[in-house]
């Protein structure tokens, strides 16, 4: 009996080829992997930016407590011509990209008057205590045309030994994300200022893994006088006390509750 060629069997050396139906499979499993993978590989970018952002804010940390051990103590004093970025320059090797966060999309460094100095003019993401409530105590008066005269005179310092508790007082922290022209270029953390528009909206609650622009979620990196530095969650800086603040009765009274 003569058996009929079968022609639907794949000729001798040549591998078989796909049908329609298992290339549309195999092209589905690999869509499911990848949109099983790409919220993990988010949030792994999310955490080497916050983890890289938190390091260069270590650095300037350790940068200005160098700065005061070479100046009896003193943190760089506040002026529009040489600002903290510029007198600690040296101290941090005069790397820029430290001033940086990589999570910050449009960092922008300006203030009330434009300087020439490379290192203040330079992107930056981050601003320093103004230590309005310690110096607005001395001078008996929480008026903010008052107490920024007084922060501009010759000879106002705030000193390490003049912060109660170094290791929960902010002395640096990330300012506000947004995009310019809107984005602020804020130098100093000011608790008067503007009614405290300071710390209720240029500080950055939110600027590492966020559900989204603008929420109450996620967190950002800090520095404190104790040379430490950490990610809190959003608004912890803030409620129930205000860790930017210096004494205890104004870390009360300027205690800001994250918004429902």
């Amino acid at each position: 009996m003569v058996m009929k060629k079968d022609n639907h069997h794949a000729t001798p050396g040549r591998p078989a080829a796909f049908t329609l139906i298992e290339l549309l499979v195999v092209i589905g499993i690999i869509a499911i992997l990848a949109a099983m993978l790409m919220p993990a590989l988010a949030r792994a970018r999310q955490t080497a930016q916050r983890i890289t952002c938190l390091n260069s804010l270590r650095q300037v940390n350790i940068a200005l407590g160098i700065y005061a051990n070479d100046n009896r103590g003193c943190y760089p004093p506040r002026n529009d011509t040489s600002r903290w970025p510029n007198r600690l320059y040296d101290y941090y090797g005069k790397n820029l990209k430290v001033l940086v966060c990589p999570n910050d999309p449009n960092q922008m460094s300006f203030g009330m008057s434009p300087s020439n100095n490379v290192a203040d003019a330079a992107p930056r993401s981050y601003m320093i205590n103004g230590w309005n409530d310690f110096f607005a105590q001395q001078i008996g008066s929480y008026d903010w045309g008052t107490v920024e005269t007084y922060l501009l005179r010759p000879g106002t310092v705030m000193r390490e030994a003049q912060i109660p508790q170094p290791s929960g007082t902010i002395v640096l922290g990330e300012k506000s994300h947004e995009i310019a022209p809107t984005k602020p270029g804020d130098f100093y953390m000011d608790l008067l200022e503007n009614g405290g528009n300071d710390f209720t909206g240029v500080a950055e609650q939110s600027a590492h893994d966020a559900t989204k622009p603008g929420s109450v979620t996620g967190g950002s990196n800090y520095a404190f006088g104790d040379g430490s530095a950490t990610f809190m969650k959003a608004y912890t800086d803030l409620y129930p006390l205000n860790l930017w603040a210096i004494t205890g009765t104004n870390r009360i009274a300027f205690a800001d509750s994250p918004p429902e």
